[in-house]
């Protein structure tokens, strides 16, 4: 695949949620409508609907917009081959989402996965092997208040990308298709070790409070809490570093102070999702820990006593 020389664009994002929602609808409404791009939301159910009937609503700290794709769908197979797609669906999601659209995907194609998670590029390759996946990772609150609408509010609203085995295709014209459009895109290298630096306190602050079951405010203050929280991050550090992940050594010290930014009565998505009785990213969260060690005879108590007890959760 390569970019060199060609502006002709086929554009998929996969999941018009919160992310796929706010950067999604940024590059609708930057190139949808032009003659050489093609801008294609996929999406399914009420949401879908709403989208091709009065176009996505987007709430954002910028401004209130109406972001209307060339195409929204819940089925790509019309839709030619994509040059490039967006993953921005929920984890559990990833693998069928991803084989809806093999007849979508060529050498010339370039998958982003923007996921939780530290292990969904690889996951992708499995199910898409002709398509060059990048992994990738934003920073940004963001969620879908009600079908048709997806509303942005605090995060930093960076987006990150980039090869985890290098590369031999010009990213770089990725990067600033996707500045173009507003969005503060940035092409990294180091991929894997941005993955890993958000997955550092994302993980463990989404498997301490769903097991808590306290707001970011209640937790900061609780000492028990704490207690668990540090255990959590130490796991976590200790799975990444096996995995020759390179990291800053104060990265507990980061890790910490980014949690300490959360509003006081800021709940983690798992925790919400729990609570709401949705499908949960338990597995992404602490399970993938729990399983990664255990194959690697790696001792994780604190992440196996929070699984185990959320799995009885989900049970009940």
């Amino acid at each position: 695949m390569s970019f060199e020389g060609s502006l002709e664009m086929n554009i998929a994002v996969v999941g018009i949620g919160g992310v796929g929602g706010y950067y999604g609808g940024k590059l609708a409404r930057r190139y949808a409508g032009q003659r050489d791009f093609q801008v294609t939301f996929i999406a399914r159910g009420e949401h879908l609907r709403e989208i091709r009937e009065r176009g996505l609503q987007q709430i954002t700290e910028e401004g209130t917009f109406t972001a209307v794709p060339d195409r929204a769908t819940d089925d790509a197979a019309r839709c030619g081959v994509f040059d490039l797609i967006l993953f921005c669906v929920k984890t559990y999601d990833l693998e069928e989402s991803a084989r809806l659209l093999n007849e979508n995907i060529d050498e010339r194609t370039l998958a982003i996965s923007l996921l939780n998670g530290v292990d969904n590029a690889e996951r992708l390759r499995v199910v898409l092997p002709q398509a060059d996946v990048l992994n990738g990772c934003v920073y940004i609150g963001a969620q879908m208040v009600h079908p048709g609408v997806v509303r942005q509010a605090g995060g930093s609203c960076k987006l990150f990308f980039g090869p985890e085995n290098g590369g031999n295709h010009d990213y770089r014209m990725i990067e600033r298709l996707l500045r173009d459009a507003g969005i503060k895109a940035e092409y990294r290298e180091d991929i894997k070790t941005v993955v890993w630096e958000k997955y550092l306190f994302v993980s463990p602050l989404a498997s301490a409070t769903t097991y808590l079951n306290m707001t970011m405010g209640e937790f900061v203050e609780h000492g028990e809490s704490r207690r668990l929280l540090e255990g959590l991050l130490d796991e976590v550090e200790l799975i990444a570093r096996a995995q020759h992940v390179s990291l800053p050594e104060d990265i507990h010290k980061i890790s910490l102070e980014k949690i300490s930014l959360f509003p006081y009565e800021a709940k983690s998505s798992m925790q919400m999702d729990f609570e709401k009785g949705n499908r949960t990213e338990v597995e992404t969260f602490t399970g993938y820990i729990v399983r990664f060690a255990k194959n690697h005879g790696i001792s994780t108590p604190f992440h196996e006593e929070v699984y185990n007890y959320l799995l009885k959760r989900l049970a009940a």
